[in-house]
């Protein structure tokens, strides 16, 4: 297999969105859709993840330890299938996935440099729960080179 991971996503236009997994994320794509519908763009999915972050690939052997390639795929897999149950069928067929070896913060900020718009979640996975704006957002809105829309998720 080829070297399939990445560290920074480059794209030229369109909506992008950094998705996670958490509720806020999963609002944050469901938004990012409907406003990429709205401006006729392509739909730009980002996941951010390292050796920590990521599901372990479940054809991969007890005590091993699965390859960089093994890991992006599982990783572009799995956001995949959020992004099949969230989007209807022919728009999560549409969506660019990209899978990134990279800090969220890096990930997102560099796709934004070629973005019409970057939509984030109010907060992800980690973090504190108390916090009104996860440092992944805080980051997004004080560096993205386009604008930023963080989204809370509904309740």
């Amino acid at each position: 297999m080829a070297d399939e991971t990445i560290q920074q996503v480059q794209i030229d236009g369109g909506v992008v969105v950094g998705v996670d997994g958490s509720a806020s994320s999963v609002r944050a794509l469901q938004l990012a859709d409907e406003e990429a519908q709205r401006r006729d763009a392509l739909l730009h999915v980002v996941r951010a993840w390292s050796i920590r972050t990521a599901p372990r690939p479940t054809d991969c052997p007890p005590n091993t330890i699965p390859s960089m390639d093994a890991f992006h795929e599982t990783v572009a897999a799995d956001t995949r299938q959020v992004v099949a149950g969230q989007l209807a069928e022919q728009r999560a067929a549409a969506a660019h996935i990209h899978a990134v070896h990279s800090p969220p913060p890096q990930a997102l900020l560099s796709a934004s440099k070629g973005a019409d718009l970057l939509v984030v979640g109010h907060r992800g996975r980690g973090g504190f729960a108390g916090l009104m704006l996860g440092s992944v957002a805080e980051q997004c809105v004080r560096h993205a080179a386009c604008p930023v829309l963080v989204v809370r998720p509904s309740v």
